[in-house]
Protein backbone atom coordinates (compact mmCIF):
# COMPACT_ATOMS: atom_id res chain seq x y z
CA UNK A 1 0.00 0.00 0.00
CA UNK A 2 2.70 2.42 1.03
CA UNK A 3 4.81 1.53 -1.97
CA UNK A 4 2.06 2.36 -4.43
CA UNK A 5 1.70 5.82 -2.84
CA UNK A 6 5.37 6.75 -3.26
CA UNK A 7 5.29 7.91 -6.91
CA UNK A 8 2.33 10.23 -6.41
CA UNK A 9 4.20 13.24 -5.01
CA UNK A 10 6.77 13.02 -7.81
CA UNK A 11 3.99 12.91 -10.39
CA UNK A 12 2.27 15.87 -8.83
CA UNK A 13 5.57 17.77 -8.75
CA UNK A 14 6.12 17.09 -12.45
CA UNK A 15 2.58 18.21 -13.19
CA UNK A 16 3.22 21.35 -11.16
CA UNK A 17 6.39 22.17 -13.10
CA UNK A 18 4.62 21.56 -16.41
CA UNK A 19 1.70 23.71 -15.30
CA UNK A 20 4.00 26.56 -14.27
CA UNK A 21 5.80 26.49 -17.61
CA UNK A 22 2.45 26.62 -19.43
CA UNK A 23 1.17 29.49 -17.28
CA UNK A 24 4.45 31.36 -17.71
CA UNK A 25 4.30 30.89 -21.48
CA UNK A 26 0.69 32.09 -21.57
CA UNK A 27 1.58 35.18 -19.52
CA UNK A 28 4.52 36.10 -21.76
CA UNK A 29 2.55 35.57 -25.01
CA UNK A 30 -0.28 37.70 -23.62
CA UNK A 31 2.23 40.42 -22.74
CA UNK A 32 3.50 40.31 -26.33
CA UNK A 33 0.04 41.38 -27.55
CA UNK A 34 -0.83 44.03 -24.98
CA UNK A 35 0.56 47.00 -26.96
CA UNK A 36 0.53 45.99 -30.63
CA UNK A 37 -2.94 47.43 -31.22
CA UNK A 38 -1.86 50.73 -29.65
CA UNK A 39 1.66 51.20 -31.00
CA UNK A 40 0.75 50.46 -34.60
CA UNK A 41 -1.43 53.61 -34.80
CA UNK A 42 1.03 56.47 -34.22
CA UNK A 43 3.32 55.92 -37.26
CA UNK A 44 0.31 55.89 -39.65
CA UNK A 45 -1.88 58.43 -37.82
CA UNK A 46 -1.74 60.85 -40.74
CA UNK A 47 -2.88 58.12 -43.16
CA UNK A 48 -5.70 57.11 -40.79
CA UNK A 49 -6.77 60.74 -40.49
CA UNK A 50 -6.80 61.15 -44.25
CA UNK A 51 -8.40 57.76 -44.95
CA UNK A 52 -11.27 58.34 -42.49
CA UNK A 53 -11.47 62.10 -43.24
CA UNK A 54 -11.28 63.19 -39.60
CA UNK A 55 -10.00 66.33 -37.86
CA UNK A 56 -6.92 66.62 -35.63
CA UNK A 57 -9.27 66.67 -32.64
CA UNK A 58 -10.72 63.30 -33.65
CA UNK A 59 -7.18 62.09 -34.32
CA UNK A 60 -6.48 62.98 -30.70
CA UNK A 61 -9.46 60.83 -29.74
CA UNK A 62 -7.96 57.95 -31.74
CA UNK A 63 -4.79 58.17 -29.62
CA UNK A 64 -6.74 58.51 -26.35
CA UNK A 65 -9.36 55.84 -27.03
CA UNK A 66 -7.14 52.86 -26.10
CA UNK A 67 -6.35 54.47 -22.75
CA UNK A 68 -10.05 55.11 -22.05
CA UNK A 69 -10.81 51.49 -22.95
CA UNK A 70 -8.07 50.23 -20.66
CA UNK A 71 -9.69 52.21 -17.85
CA UNK A 72 -13.32 51.26 -18.44
CA UNK A 73 -12.92 47.63 -19.47
CA UNK A 74 -10.22 46.88 -16.90
CA UNK A 75 -12.71 47.20 -14.04
CA UNK A 76 -14.47 44.10 -15.37
CA UNK A 77 -11.36 41.98 -14.74
CA UNK A 78 -11.84 40.89 -11.09
CA UNK A 79 -15.59 40.11 -11.42
CA UNK A 80 -14.93 38.02 -14.52
CA UNK A 81 -11.97 36.26 -12.87
CA UNK A 82 -14.10 35.52 -9.78
CA UNK A 83 -16.81 33.92 -11.93
CA UNK A 84 -14.71 32.15 -14.58
CA UNK A 85 -11.22 30.70 -14.85
CA UNK A 86 -8.57 33.34 -15.52
CA UNK A 87 -7.34 31.33 -18.49
CA UNK A 88 -10.77 31.35 -20.11
CA UNK A 89 -11.22 35.07 -19.40
CA UNK A 90 -7.91 35.89 -21.06
CA UNK A 91 -8.51 33.51 -23.98
CA UNK A 92 -11.83 35.21 -24.65
CA UNK A 93 -10.24 38.63 -24.30
CA UNK A 94 -7.55 37.78 -26.85
CA UNK A 95 -10.17 36.44 -29.27
CA UNK A 96 -12.06 39.73 -28.91
CA UNK A 97 -8.80 41.58 -29.58
CA UNK A 98 -8.24 39.67 -32.81
CA UNK A 99 -11.80 40.35 -33.99
CA UNK A 100 -11.54 44.04 -33.11
CA UNK A 101 -8.27 44.44 -35.00
CA UNK A 102 -9.89 43.04 -38.13
CA UNK A 103 -12.97 45.25 -37.75
CA UNK A 104 -10.83 48.35 -37.20
CA UNK A 105 -8.66 47.61 -40.22
CA UNK A 106 -11.69 47.13 -42.48
CA UNK A 107 -13.66 50.14 -41.16
CA UNK A 108 -14.97 52.52 -43.79
CA UNK A 109 -16.46 54.98 -41.29
CA UNK A 110 -15.07 56.56 -38.16
CA UNK A 111 -17.73 55.08 -35.87
CA UNK A 112 -16.85 51.58 -37.07
CA UNK A 113 -13.16 52.30 -36.51
CA UNK A 114 -14.03 53.34 -32.95
CA UNK A 115 -16.11 50.18 -32.42
CA UNK A 116 -13.26 48.00 -33.67
CA UNK A 117 -10.80 49.81 -31.44
CA UNK A 118 -12.97 49.27 -28.35
CA UNK A 119 -13.29 45.55 -29.14
CA UNK A 120 -9.55 45.25 -29.79
CA UNK A 121 -8.74 46.85 -26.45
CA UNK A 122 -10.61 44.16 -24.48
CA UNK A 123 -7.55 41.93 -24.58
CA UNK A 124 -5.20 44.71 -23.55
CA UNK A 125 -7.45 45.96 -20.75
CA UNK A 126 -8.06 42.58 -19.12
CA UNK A 127 -4.46 41.52 -19.59
CA UNK A 128 -3.28 44.73 -17.93
CA UNK A 129 -5.21 44.16 -14.72
CA UNK A 130 -5.11 40.36 -14.44
CA UNK A 131 -1.46 39.57 -15.19
CA UNK A 132 0.03 41.14 -12.01
CA UNK A 133 -2.31 39.04 -9.84
CA UNK A 134 -1.50 35.89 -11.79
CA UNK A 135 2.23 36.50 -11.31
CA UNK A 136 1.63 36.95 -7.57
CA UNK A 137 -0.46 33.74 -7.45
CA UNK A 138 1.78 31.40 -9.44
CA UNK A 139 5.23 32.93 -8.98
CA UNK A 140 5.22 34.68 -5.56
CA UNK A 141 8.97 34.18 -5.11
CA UNK A 142 9.82 35.30 -8.66
CA UNK A 143 7.72 38.43 -9.03
CA UNK A 144 10.53 40.55 -10.47
CA UNK A 145 11.53 37.86 -12.96
CA UNK A 146 8.02 37.21 -14.30
CA UNK A 147 7.01 40.89 -14.41
CA UNK A 148 10.25 41.50 -16.26
CA UNK A 149 9.51 38.66 -18.69
CA UNK A 150 6.03 39.77 -19.69
CA UNK A 151 7.01 43.44 -19.57
CA UNK A 152 9.85 42.69 -21.97
CA UNK A 153 7.46 40.81 -24.25
CA UNK A 154 5.05 43.74 -24.10
CA UNK A 155 7.78 46.19 -25.09
CA UNK A 156 9.02 43.88 -27.85
CA UNK A 157 5.54 43.57 -29.35
CA UNK A 158 5.07 47.33 -29.18
CA UNK A 159 8.48 47.94 -30.75
CA UNK A 160 7.83 45.65 -33.71
CA UNK A 161 4.40 47.23 -34.23
CA UNK A 162 5.92 50.73 -34.22
CA UNK A 163 8.83 49.93 -36.52
CA UNK A 164 6.85 47.94 -39.08
CA UNK A 165 3.66 50.03 -39.32
CA UNK A 166 4.92 52.57 -41.89
CA UNK A 167 6.80 50.03 -44.07
CA UNK A 168 3.78 47.70 -44.12
CA UNK A 169 1.50 50.61 -45.06
CA UNK A 170 3.87 51.71 -47.82
CA UNK A 171 4.34 48.19 -49.21
CA UNK A 172 0.59 47.49 -49.22
CA UNK A 173 -0.15 50.48 -51.44
CA UNK A 174 -3.42 52.40 -51.27
CA UNK A 175 -5.04 52.21 -47.83
CA UNK A 176 -1.99 50.27 -46.65
CA UNK A 177 -2.57 51.58 -43.13
CA UNK A 178 -5.35 49.01 -42.86
CA UNK A 179 -2.86 46.16 -43.25
CA UNK A 180 -0.50 47.86 -40.78
CA UNK A 181 -3.26 47.72 -38.15
CA UNK A 182 -4.94 44.40 -38.99
CA UNK A 183 -1.90 42.13 -39.20
CA UNK A 184 -1.67 41.99 -35.39
CA UNK A 185 -4.77 39.81 -35.17
CA UNK A 186 -2.59 36.77 -35.94
CA UNK A 187 -0.31 36.86 -32.85
CA UNK A 188 -3.39 37.54 -30.70
CA UNK A 189 -4.90 34.28 -31.92
CA UNK A 190 -1.67 32.41 -31.18
CA UNK A 191 -1.68 33.71 -27.59
CA UNK A 192 -5.13 32.15 -27.02
CA UNK A 193 -3.81 28.58 -27.27
CA UNK A 194 -1.75 28.18 -24.07
CA UNK A 195 -4.54 29.63 -21.91
CA UNK A 196 -6.87 26.91 -23.17
CA UNK A 197 -4.35 24.30 -22.00
CA UNK A 198 -4.00 25.59 -18.42
CA UNK A 199 -5.58 22.97 -16.16
CA UNK A 200 -7.53 23.57 -12.93
CA UNK A 201 -5.68 23.30 -9.63
CA UNK A 202 -7.05 20.47 -7.47
CA UNK A 203 -8.95 21.74 -4.45
CA UNK A 204 -9.35 25.33 -5.67
CA UNK A 205 -12.91 26.63 -5.72
CA UNK A 206 -14.61 30.01 -5.77
CA UNK A 207 -14.89 29.73 -2.01
CA UNK A 208 -11.09 29.87 -1.73
CA UNK A 209 -11.01 33.14 -3.65
CA UNK A 210 -10.99 36.03 -1.18
CA UNK A 211 -11.87 39.20 -3.05
CA UNK A 212 -10.99 42.64 -1.72
CA UNK A 213 -13.74 45.22 -2.39
CA UNK A 214 -12.37 47.74 -4.87
CA UNK A 215 -14.05 50.65 -3.07
CA UNK A 216 -12.09 49.92 0.09
CA UNK A 217 -8.88 50.97 -1.67
CA UNK A 218 -10.07 54.58 -1.65
CA UNK A 219 -9.07 54.56 2.03
CA UNK A 220 -5.51 53.49 1.24
CA UNK A 221 -3.08 56.42 0.72
CA UNK A 222 -0.68 54.02 -0.98
CA UNK A 223 -3.31 52.84 -3.46
CA UNK A 224 -4.29 56.43 -4.28
CA UNK A 225 -0.65 57.44 -4.76
CA UNK A 226 -0.03 54.39 -6.94
CA UNK A 227 -3.04 55.27 -9.12
CA UNK A 228 -1.72 58.81 -9.57
CA UNK A 229 1.80 57.56 -10.30
CA UNK A 230 0.48 55.04 -12.82
CA UNK A 231 -1.71 57.65 -14.51
CA UNK A 232 1.16 60.13 -14.84
CA UNK A 233 3.57 57.61 -16.32
CA UNK A 234 0.85 56.33 -18.67
CA UNK A 235 0.12 59.88 -19.82
CA UNK A 236 3.80 60.30 -20.70
CA UNK A 237 3.85 56.99 -22.56
CA UNK A 238 0.71 57.58 -24.60
CA UNK A 239 1.68 61.11 -25.59
CA UNK A 240 5.00 59.66 -26.78
CA UNK A 241 3.34 56.72 -28.57
CA UNK A 242 0.48 58.75 -30.03
CA UNK A 243 2.11 62.03 -31.00
CA UNK A 244 5.90 62.05 -31.23
CA UNK A 245 5.99 60.29 -34.62
CA UNK A 246 3.60 62.89 -36.06
CA UNK A 247 5.56 65.70 -34.38
CA UNK A 248 8.77 64.44 -35.99
CA UNK A 249 7.04 64.26 -39.37
CA UNK A 250 5.80 67.83 -38.97
CA UNK A 251 9.34 68.84 -38.02
CA UNK A 252 10.67 67.67 -41.40
CA UNK A 253 11.33 63.93 -41.11
CA UNK A 254 9.68 61.43 -43.44
CA UNK A 255 7.10 58.91 -42.21
CA UNK A 256 9.43 55.91 -42.27
CA UNK A 257 12.12 57.73 -40.28
CA UNK A 258 9.61 59.00 -37.73
CA UNK A 259 8.21 55.49 -37.31
CA UNK A 260 11.73 54.11 -36.97
CA UNK A 261 12.51 56.66 -34.25
CA UNK A 262 9.38 55.64 -32.36
CA UNK A 263 10.63 52.10 -32.83
CA UNK A 264 13.98 53.12 -31.30
CA UNK A 265 12.02 54.36 -28.32
CA UNK A 266 10.17 51.08 -27.89
CA UNK A 267 13.27 48.95 -28.56
CA UNK A 268 15.18 50.70 -25.76
CA UNK A 269 12.26 49.90 -23.44
CA UNK A 270 12.69 46.14 -24.06
CA UNK A 271 15.82 45.54 -21.93
CA UNK A 272 14.59 48.08 -19.39
CA UNK A 273 11.42 46.07 -18.83
CA UNK A 274 13.59 43.03 -18.14
CA UNK A 275 15.97 44.77 -15.72
CA UNK A 276 13.85 47.37 -13.89
CA UNK A 277 11.54 44.90 -12.06
CA UNK A 278 14.54 42.95 -10.76
CA UNK A 279 16.02 46.21 -9.43
CA UNK A 280 12.71 47.54 -8.10
CA UNK A 281 12.25 44.62 -5.71
CA UNK A 282 15.25 46.04 -3.83
CA UNK A 283 13.84 48.91 -1.72
CA UNK A 284 17.10 50.88 -1.56
CA UNK A 285 17.23 51.19 -5.35
CA UNK A 286 13.68 52.45 -5.88
CA UNK A 287 14.23 56.18 -5.34
CA UNK A 288 17.55 56.36 -7.24
CA UNK A 289 15.79 54.66 -10.16
CA UNK A 290 12.93 57.14 -9.93
CA UNK A 291 15.31 60.10 -10.00
CA UNK A 292 17.16 58.70 -13.01
CA UNK A 293 13.91 58.18 -14.92
CA UNK A 294 12.78 61.74 -14.17
CA UNK A 295 16.08 63.23 -15.38
CA UNK A 296 15.88 61.28 -18.64
CA UNK A 297 12.33 62.48 -19.24
CA UNK A 298 13.30 66.13 -18.76
CA UNK A 299 16.35 66.00 -21.05
CA UNK A 300 14.49 63.95 -23.67
CA UNK A 301 11.51 66.30 -23.88
CA UNK A 302 13.69 69.43 -23.94
CA UNK A 303 15.91 67.97 -26.65
CA UNK A 304 12.92 66.98 -28.76
CA UNK A 305 11.41 70.45 -28.35
CA UNK A 306 14.56 72.48 -29.08
CA UNK A 307 16.35 70.30 -31.63
CA UNK A 308 14.00 67.68 -33.13
CA UNK A 309 16.21 67.07 -36.19
CA UNK A 310 19.46 66.98 -34.19
CA UNK A 311 20.19 63.49 -32.83
CA UNK A 312 16.46 62.70 -32.50
CA UNK A 313 17.42 59.09 -31.73
CA UNK A 314 19.07 60.34 -28.52
CA UNK A 315 15.97 62.26 -27.39
CA UNK A 316 13.69 59.30 -28.14
CA UNK A 317 16.12 56.98 -26.38
CA UNK A 318 16.14 59.15 -23.25
CA UNK A 319 12.35 59.26 -23.24
CA UNK A 320 12.42 55.47 -23.48
CA UNK A 321 14.58 55.25 -20.36
CA UNK A 322 12.08 57.53 -18.59
CA UNK A 323 9.37 55.07 -19.59
CA UNK A 324 11.05 52.54 -17.31
CA UNK A 325 8.59 53.91 -14.74
CA UNK A 326 6.01 51.54 -16.28
CA UNK A 327 7.95 48.40 -15.34
CA UNK A 328 8.62 50.00 -11.97
CA UNK A 329 4.96 50.61 -11.14
CA UNK A 330 3.92 47.13 -12.31
CA UNK A 331 6.41 45.68 -9.84
CA UNK A 332 5.32 48.03 -7.07
CA UNK A 333 1.72 46.86 -7.44
CA UNK A 334 2.83 43.39 -6.41
CA UNK A 335 5.16 44.67 -3.70
CA UNK A 336 2.49 46.81 -2.03
CA UNK A 337 0.02 43.92 -1.60
CA UNK A 338 0.29 40.82 0.59
CA UNK A 339 -2.00 38.40 -1.30
CA UNK A 340 -2.86 37.60 -4.94
CA UNK A 341 -6.42 38.81 -4.33
CA UNK A 342 -5.26 42.18 -3.01
CA UNK A 343 -2.80 42.41 -5.88
CA UNK A 344 -5.61 41.85 -8.40
CA UNK A 345 -7.83 44.46 -6.74
CA UNK A 346 -4.97 46.96 -6.46
CA UNK A 347 -3.97 46.36 -10.08
CA UNK A 348 -7.53 47.02 -11.22
CA UNK A 349 -7.96 50.24 -9.26
CA UNK A 350 -4.49 51.59 -9.99
CA UNK A 351 -4.65 50.87 -13.71
CA UNK A 352 -8.34 51.68 -14.11
CA UNK A 353 -8.24 55.12 -12.54
CA UNK A 354 -4.70 55.69 -13.76
CA UNK A 355 -5.76 55.21 -17.36
CA UNK A 356 -8.78 57.49 -16.87
CA UNK A 357 -6.37 60.23 -15.88
CA UNK A 358 -3.84 59.37 -18.59
CA UNK A 359 -6.44 59.48 -21.38
CA UNK A 360 -6.64 63.26 -21.06
CA UNK A 361 -3.02 63.64 -22.14
CA UNK A 362 -3.03 62.62 -25.82
CA UNK A 363 -6.56 63.95 -26.25
CA UNK A 364 -5.52 67.36 -24.91
CA UNK A 365 -2.48 67.39 -27.20
CA UNK A 366 -4.76 66.89 -30.22
CA UNK A 367 -7.17 69.61 -29.11
CA UNK A 368 -4.39 72.10 -28.40
CA UNK A 369 -2.75 71.33 -31.72
CA UNK A 370 -6.01 71.95 -33.55
CA UNK A 371 -6.61 75.25 -31.71
CA UNK A 372 -3.09 76.68 -31.72
CA UNK A 373 -1.40 74.89 -34.60
CA UNK A 374 1.59 74.38 -32.29
CA UNK A 375 3.08 71.54 -30.25
CA UNK A 376 3.99 73.88 -27.39
CA UNK A 377 1.07 72.54 -25.37
CA UNK A 378 2.37 69.00 -25.69
CA UNK A 379 5.74 69.94 -24.22
CA UNK A 380 4.25 72.02 -21.40
CA UNK A 381 1.94 69.13 -20.47
CA UNK A 382 4.76 66.59 -20.60
CA UNK A 383 7.21 68.57 -18.46
CA UNK A 384 4.59 69.42 -15.83
CA UNK A 385 3.69 65.73 -15.77
CA UNK A 386 7.29 64.77 -15.02
CA UNK A 387 7.30 66.98 -11.91
CA UNK A 388 4.07 65.38 -10.65
CA UNK A 389 5.41 61.93 -11.51
CA UNK A 390 8.44 62.44 -9.27
CA UNK A 391 6.29 63.66 -6.38
CA UNK A 392 3.88 60.70 -6.47
CA UNK A 393 6.73 58.27 -7.12
CA UNK A 394 8.44 59.43 -3.95
CA UNK A 395 5.29 58.48 -2.02
CA UNK A 396 4.84 54.99 -3.51
CA UNK A 397 8.47 54.01 -2.88
CA UNK A 398 7.79 54.01 0.87
CA UNK A 399 7.51 50.40 2.03
CA UNK A 400 3.81 50.08 2.88
CA UNK A 401 1.14 47.41 2.33
CA UNK A 402 -2.31 48.28 1.03
CA UNK A 403 -3.80 45.33 2.98
CA UNK A 404 -2.74 46.94 6.26
CA UNK A 405 -4.09 50.37 5.33
CA UNK A 406 -7.58 49.04 4.56
CA UNK A 407 -7.59 46.35 7.25
CA UNK A 408 -7.52 43.45 4.78
CA UNK A 409 -4.35 42.10 6.29
CA UNK A 410 -6.20 41.56 9.56
CA UNK A 411 -9.63 40.47 8.35
CA UNK A 412 -9.13 38.52 5.14
CA UNK A 413 -7.94 34.93 5.42
CA UNK A 414 -5.04 33.97 3.24
CA UNK A 415 -5.73 30.71 1.44
CA UNK A 416 -2.60 28.76 0.55
CA UNK A 417 -3.06 26.02 -1.98
CA UNK A 418 -0.47 23.29 -2.59
CA UNK A 419 -0.45 23.02 -6.35
CA UNK A 420 0.46 25.57 -8.99
CA UNK A 421 -2.50 25.48 -11.38
CA UNK A 422 -5.88 26.64 -10.09
CA UNK A 423 -9.40 26.13 -11.26
CA UNK A 424 -9.33 29.83 -12.08
CA UNK A 425 -6.32 28.99 -14.29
Amino acid sequence: MARTDVPAPAGRAAQTRTGLVLVGTAIVLTGLNLRTAVNSVGPVLEEIQRGLDISSGLAGLVTSLPVLCFAAIGFAGPPLAARFRDGHVLAGALLAMAAGLVVRAAAGAFWLFVAGTVLAMVGGALGNVLLPGLVKRYFPERTGLLVGAYGTAMAAGGAVASVTAAPIARAAGDAGWRWALGVWALPALVAVLPWLGVRPRPGATRATHVALPLRSLVHSPTAVALAAFFGLQAMQAYVIIGWTAQYLRDSGLDAATAGLLLGVNTVVVIPLNAVVPVLTVRPRLQRPLLAAFGACYVVGWLGLMLAPETVPWLWMGLLAIGMGTFAMVLTLIGLRARTPETTAALSTVVQGWGYVFAAGGPLLVGVLLGVTGSYAGMFALALAGVAALLATGWAVTRERFVDDEVGAGRTAPVVREPDAVSRRG
